[in-house]
């Protein structure tokens, strides 16, 4: 007998305390799950393991719009355009994504619409906000767009209306003031005013499958369950991203990320400290942005969840690199 399960009975006989079957049982499988070795519980959910980590984020700031259209397809035509070529802040001028749909019914002007967020460093977002609205919103048919945090205590200027030439005019809709610019198909209505908040981006996790497309399916299965989460996005292509980078290089010092090779299911076997666990064919991470650290914690949580339900996922991490990339730690296990 393992001597603790002896000074448990030895101790509850002192205290006058005799569990009974079902509570013994509890306690033993608690005790079951802790690993002397690592310090901290091992936490499994549907026999997936999930690590006992942390995801390392970093600050931002998020912009979110709302645009609205005369039906949901062609208001994410447009929200799918304007948050183009904005995968990563390492190659891309700013991160963006679809946050969700917004039901008619919650829109200023009684329209479909789709809610985007637009992230990037203060300096560079009005340039952002600005160039995708009028590059890619103003030019799609019937669309207007709204500011989508009306209580924050910043905001940038957006100036469209100029591109009316002076035909431009202000109205009211919904409540809100607007310009009106005259354009081929009638006219262009939207806000230019939109408010700013300081977000968290970065937000992560790796899920890890037996085989390639257990991992995918697994990554799907997660991404569809953060679509559900207010205020959150994934910039990657399908939310998925199948090329993790870490921050630098080992062998070119030009390159601001590499390889993460730590986590290449190819390299187990030559990379000396591989996180690969044995079994493992393909790993994919997830990257989330969001309007604060409670909504990206909330979406992590929603997505491993998620993706432990997926058959042949066999484990969960997170990526972290000890403080080099942003002050922001989100324990995987206390998101669950």
């Amino acid at each position: 007998m393992d001597p603790l399960y002896f000074i448990l009975g030895f101790s509850c006989a002192l205290c006058g305390f005799i569990p009974d079957r079902d509570q013994f049982r509890n306690f033993i499988q608690s005790l079951s799950k802790y690993n002397s070795g690592t310090g901290g519980y091992l936490m499994e959910i549907n026999g997936v393991t999930i690590d006992d980590t942390y995801a390392e984020a970093f600050p931002t700031w998020v912009c979110r719009i709302i645009i609205t259209a005369v039906t949901e397809e062609w208001a994410r035509k447009a929200a799918t355009e304007a948050t183009g070529f904005a995968t990563s802040a390492i190659g891309c001028p700013c991160e963006a994504g679809i946050e969700g749909s917004i039901p008619a019914n919650q829109t200023p002007d009684g329209r479909p619409g789709v809610a985007i967020l637009i992230c990037a460093s203060k300096k560079k977002l009005k340039e952002q906000v600005v160039e995708r609205l009028a590059e890619c919103v103003l030019t799609a048919p019937t669309t207007a767009v709204f500011n989508g945090i009306t209580t924050a205590e910043e905001k940038i200027p957006v100036k469209l209306h100029f591109f009316g030439d002076g035909y431009e005019y202000q109205k009211e809709v919904g409540g809100r003031k607007c310009w009106v610019i005259p354009i081929m198909e009638g006219e262009y209505i939207g806000e230019e005013e939109f408010g700013i908040v300081k977000g968290v981006a970065g937000g992560n996790f790796f899920v890890m499958g037996e085989n390639q497309m257990a991992a995918l399916l697994g990554a799907q299965a997660a991404v569809e369950a953060i679509d559900t989460v207010p205020g959150t996005i994934t910039s990657f292509p399908g939310g998925i991203v199948a090329s993790g980078s870490k921050v630098g290089s080992l062998k070119y010092k030009f390159m601001p990320a590499s390889t993460n090779e730590k986590y290449c299911p190819t390299l187990r076997e030559k990379v000396p400290d591989s996180k690969i666990p044995a079994g493992i064919k393909a790993v994919y991470e997830i990257v989330i942005d969001g309007v604060d650290e409670k909504s990206v914690s909330a979406a992590m949580g929603a997505g491993i969840k998620a993706a432990a339900m997926v058959p042949g996922v066999r484990f969960i991490s997170a990526g972290n690199f000890g403080g080099t990339l942003g002050p922001f730690k989100i324990d995987l296990h206390k998101v669950l």
